[in-house]
């Protein structure tokens, strides 16, 4: 998959969630507005893609209000006072939680800003009915290396307001 259908099924999966890519793309970069795919193109040309991905309009439409999240919390180790006066040592054990907030994308912006590649950290979390293979080179722009042709979100197929992308690979 390459930069831009990765791109490309990111702002579909956002506008079935009410974002309005055409809105931003206009205030926020400020170039006239031509096609979804001249747009799209243009974030992946000059890699602008990272002001989209930190946009609060986008993650707030992308991860929708009270939507359950599921989050890894780190190994802890603290030292605390016993009630006998001493001071011990806990650790704690990494543990996942799941949570549903308002503010679920405030979390997500977040651990966006720290992923090493924020392109394969948003991918985690497009809704697909495959999954596709991320390594190395294939998210680069262009083509990828089957000549396949850009994937197409389907729209309304698994609930209301939800992208959806097939893979065409046998």
């Amino acid at each position: 998959m390459t930069r831009f259908e990765l791109l490309h099924l990111l702002v579909a999966q956002a506008r079935a969630n009410g974002f309005e890519f055409r809105k931003w793309y206009i205030t926020r970069i400020g170039l006239p507005w031509q096609t979804t795919r001249q747009a799209a193109e243009m974030l992946c040309a000059e890699r602008r893609y990272y002001a989209l991905l930190f946009s609060h309009e986008f993650a707030s439409s992308f991860w929708k209000a009270g939507e359950r999240i599921t989050f890894q919390v780190p190994t802890q180790t603290f030292t605390r006072r016993k009630a006998d006066g001493t001071i011990g040592t806990v650790s704690r054990k990494a543990y996942t939680r799941r949570s549903t907030r308002d503010d679920a994308w405030r979390y997500h912006l977040r651990e966006l800003a720290v992923a090493e590649e924020p392109l394969r950290y948003m991918r985690k979390y497009l809704r697909v009915d495959e999954d596709f293979d991320l390594d190395g080179d294939d998210l680069e722009p262009g083509v990828a290396a089957e000549e396949m042709p850009p994937l197409q979100p389907l729209l309304n197929r698994a609930g209301a307001g939800i992208a959806i992308a097939h893979s065409r690979l046998g």
